[in-house]
């Protein structure tokens, strides 16, 4: 149920961080606009060079409508918003959006690792470039996006949570994706280190959980 059915902003005063939010159709502008509308400050990351490259392309509106279009029927009281432009391929990029939240917002109290680099690489045409930018985005990246959160959170206060990390993942566990060796691979990496991360992490009062979506046609998916 929306927020503004709810009447209430259960996340008032909290702030969110979540990544790969650069097309209105994507699983990432659907998260920000339900934090925001519930009142959390949300600083969204994004990259759109990446979505260039796909066959999908860029979303043609450009970030000044995606932005507005964000906000537009949020309930009086929705959160901030601040957008962070970074190439996770980059190593220093993770902490530098975490440091941003900060800054701009406050100390995050919300992770969600929505970003992707999906590619389209099967067992004869896999690329040692395509493994290595898979591996830095998908996985070394959101490591370090979860490192650098915890590393501004506090201790939990009387045994309550203190922070929330959210990661995503796809469907290799359920079927194969023999087209998608790279993104397959690392994605079922994020799924397997959810337990060791949620292990790490329970002393700080901060909860680590994996969420696969399911399928969800975010301009990829044909009408067949």
């Amino acid at each position: 149920m929306p927020a503004e059915s709810r009447g209430y902003l259960p996340l008032a005063g909290r702030v969110a961080v979540v990544t790969g939010v650069s097309r209105r159709i994507g699983i990432g502008f659907a998260i920000a606009r339900r934090l925001l509308g519930d009142g959390a400050d949300v600083l969204i990351q994004g990259w759109p060079q990446h979505d260039r490259e796909q066959p999908w392309g860029l979303d043609e509106a450009g970030w000044t409508r995606l932005a507005a279009e964000l906000r537009e029927g949020l309930p009086a009281g929705a959160g901030r918003m601040e957008w962070w432009a970074a190439d996770f391929a980059e190593a220093t990029a993770a902490a530098a959006v975490i440091e941003a939240a900060a800054e701009r917002l406050g100390r995050p109290d919300i992770l969600i690792a929505n970003h992707a680099r999906s590619s389209a690489e099967d067992l004869p045409s896999l690329t040692v470039r395509e493994l290595d930018l898979s591996w830095a985005v998908n996985v070394r990246a959101t490591l370090l996006l979860v490192q650098a959160f915890a590393r501004l959170s506090q201790a939990a206060d009387g045994g309550q949570p203190r922070g929330r990390v959210v990661l995503l993942t796809s469907g290799q566990h359920v079927e194969p994706m023999p087209t998608e060796i790279p993104y397959a691979l690392t994605k079922g990496a994020l799924q397997q280190i959810t337990a060791t991360l949620a292990k790490s992490l329970a002393d700080r009062g901060i909860t680590v959980n994996c969420v696969n979506p399911g399928a969800t046609d975010t301009g990829y998916a044909t009408e067949e």
